[in-house]
């Protein structure tokens, strides 16, 4: 493909080629195939326990492939200002669909996250995570160049706000990514350190009102410290399909703990990458996940922009932390948690989502960036001057 594009190709795909993180694009890539292989072999099985055809899921996980793709591509093309700008009109959307969503959307498993669209069923929830991370990011990066613009206080109220409407569903798991998004921001932001330990006391005094006022919370700590307190069918079968994939796997489509497993396809398709990829398959699906973090972190590292450390910095922090939570409740290192594996897992508001920030997250990496936006203070602001 190089050959398609000379360097002093100066058409739009040939300015997107040469500037795009092509390794980043490519770790995404194989990701995805990655996705559609453990899709088409633990959806059977969940399907036909439902009555349905047994590749429904296959075919919905396409059919939200395809736009999510696209929509990666065509974002990763826009300037800082486009991106910014599109991650507003998102979050705008997306808050007023959150406001909604308690008394028009579907219940499904004690919660209120779904709206039901032209027979898709979307979560709002996944599509503020990304534009409240470029969005808050704008803010806060703007008051540094304009002392007078109260950037952190209209991000915190928006934090708190979308939070509010994350606790009415109620979604405790989307509260903790958004709260660990905003988080890294103020950190890297420059907020002094009082300011960020009081944070951190903030948060263990919500986790703890949390596991108070929420059963299902509650309910799953119990279950994690003390597995007696409760039925833990799952995450022992999700332990059982990695036991018996060994180091090489069972092979493809052989997996027998995956038809015991209601959310195979979703919530413990780690599982089914263990049982039927073995260990080895398995590490280099994580490899992957690792690479894209140090990757996008190295592509950052120098730069003078504190709009696309904050943004990138904010995403990557969504895109790691959804990782983390997926493997380690398959693997009983902490509370279970219902949360899709990025691009690999059945979804398809989690997969467009992903899409669209991606997409973001390598249009703000691309080399040479020559957006004219004003960048605050150049001498002094760097991911790399945060920890020196």
């Amino acid at each position: 493909m190089d050959s398609s594009f000379t360097r002093t190709d100066r058409s739009i795909l040939g300015l997107w080629w040469w500037t795009i993180d092509r390794f980043t694009l490519t770790a995404i890539l194989i990701l995805i195939l990655f996705g559609c292989f453990l899709v088409s072999s633990a959806s059977p099985p969940v399907a036909n326990r439902i009555g349905l055809d047994s590749f429904h899921f296959v075919y919905k996980h396409l059919i939200f492939l395809i736009p999510s793709l696209i929509a990666m591509f065509l974002i990763s093309m826009m300037n800082r200002k486009m991106i910014w700008r599109l991650a507003t009109l998102m979050l705008i959307g997306c808050f007023g669909a959150l406001l909604i969503t308690p008394f028009i959307g579907a219940e499904i498993k004690g919660a209120t996250r779904w709206i039901h669209l032209f027979g898709f069923s979307i979560q709002p929830s996944e599509f503020a995570k990304p534009a409240f991370a470029v969005t808050a990011a704008w803010l806060i990066a703007k008051r540094q160049y304009d002392a007078k613009f109260p950037g952190r206080l209209i991000a915190s109220v928006i934090f708190i706000s979308i939070i509010f409407t994350f606790l009415m569903q109620p979604d405790f798991g989307m509260s903790v990514i958004l709260s660990a998004i905003f988080g890294v921001q103020i950190f890297l932001s420059g907020l002094s350190m009082s300011l960020i330990l009081g944070m951190v006391v903030l948060g263990i005094i919500g986790i703890f009102m949390a596991y108070t006022m929420f059963p299902h919370v509650a309910s799953r700590i119990d279950r994690f410290l003390d597995p007696s307190t409760g039925d833990n069918y799952q995450v022992e079968k999700s332990l059982e399909a990695f036991s018996k994939g060994g180091l090489f796997g069972t092979g493809p489509a052989q997996g027998e703990v995956k038809k015991n497993l209601p959310d195979a396809h979703a919530d413990f398709i780690f599982s089914v990458a263990g049982e039927e990829l073995g260990l080895i398959l398995t590490l280099i699906i994580v490899a992957l996940f690792i690479a894209i973090l140090i990757r996008t972190l190295t592509r950052i590292y120098d730069s003078k922009d504190l709009f696309v450390i904050l943004a990138v910095s904010g995403i990557l922090t969504q895109f790691t932390l959804q990782t983390l939570v997926h493997m380690c409740s398959s693997l009983r290192l902490m509370p279970a948690k219902g949360m899709t594996l990025p691009f690999i897992s059945y979804g398809g508001s989690s997969m467009l989502a992903l899409g669209i920030g991606m997409g973001m997250l390598l249009a703000l990496t691309k080399k040479r960036n020559t957006d004219n936006m004003p960048i605050p203070d150049r001498k002094s602001w760097s991911f790399k001057s945060v920890f020196n």
